[in-house]
């Protein structure tokens, strides 16, 4: 009886991961360089995990299709925002950083609205500093 149910732990344990999967909130940017991007909205999607802004910006003559992922919608209520804060046709600027694989995507730290209101993207704040009131 005891071989068992050393046997059933032996192969119960193969099926655990052996590297941690990464938290949700890890995103694959590059934590080491901001960027700053200014474009016309095109959609946001309000929802959970993370509100996402869509952004057409205008690069070398072209028009490069951006998306920009914010935090949760609970986390940007607390910093100011609402579904009606950015609107299809805005003009907004985004501080973040951009994913690590270089595709036209990033992660917003800050957002400087069309009436020139500087926002927060909306992490759990400590002080309302932190969510751009000044």
């Amino acid at each position: 009886m005891r071989t068992l149910r050393t046997l059933a732990l032996v192969v119960g344990g193969m099926f655990v991961p052996v590297n941690p999967v990464p938290a949700h909130h890890e995103w694959p940017v590059d934590q080491t360089r901001q960027i700053t991007i200014t474009g016309t909205v095109t959609a946001v999607r309000w929802g959970n995990p993370h509100v996402m802004i869509y952004l057409d910006v205008e690069a070398n003559g072209m028009i490069e299709k951006w998306t920009v992922g914010g935090s949760s919608p609970q986390f940007m209520t607390t910093c100011g925002w609402s579904k009606k804060t950015l609107q299809p046709g805005d003009v907004v600027t985004v501080i973040g950083n951009r994913f690590k694989d270089g595709s036209n995507a990033a992660r917003m730290r800050t957002a400087v609205m069309p009436n020139g209101k500087e926002m927060s993207y909306g992490a759990p704040p400590l002080h309302e500093a932190e969510c751009g009131h000044h």
